[in-house]
């Protein structure tokens, strides 16, 4: 019994390893656009630049092309050209946006939560809806097998 699950455990492994190596290296340069979004966020708002949802706005520029770069060098094998890749890219960073802004506009102008916690909230949300997009829609090419 104990040896049936182990032989399950190393299928589920072997099967499941490309995909967990896809998010990890989404969840990294996750990060990095982040860690580019938070910090033209907090540069504009601490300049009085802007606002938080304007420069929550302008992060979140920022973080989409750091994301289309690394993703499309590092996350998603795909043959898709740029010209196919960059319009898809850009519905679905759209959303994320779009996402991004009702998100903040509501948890730090309606609600008052400090706007770096919204802001936290806001990326675990979204992160969802752009790996789904990125990994299903943006990068993908039907005409790769994927294992």
């Amino acid at each position: 019994m104990f040896t049936s699950s182990v032989a399950e455990i190393r299928r589920a492994v072997r099967r499941y390893r490309p995909l967990v190596l896809q998010v990890g290296s989404f969840a990294w340069v996750g990060l990095l656009a982040t860690g580019a979004h938070f910090a033209t966020l907090a540069l504009v708002v601490e300049q009085g630049l802007a606002g938080p949802v304007l420069g929550s706005v302008m992060g979140s520029v920022v973080g989409a092309v750091v994301s289309y770069v690394l993703n499309r060098l590092f996350t998603f094998e795909s043959s898709r050209s740029h010209a196919g890749a960059v319009p898809r890219f850009a519905v679905v960073a759209l959303g994320a946006f779009a996402l991004n802004a009702l998100l903040m506009e509501v948890l730090a102008q309606r609600i008052g939560l400090y706007y770096l916690a919204a802001q936290v909230v806001a990326t675990g949300v979204t992160l969802v809806w752009t790996f789904t997009g990125y990994r299903v829609w943006a990068f993908a090419d039907r005409s790769i097998r994927r294992t």
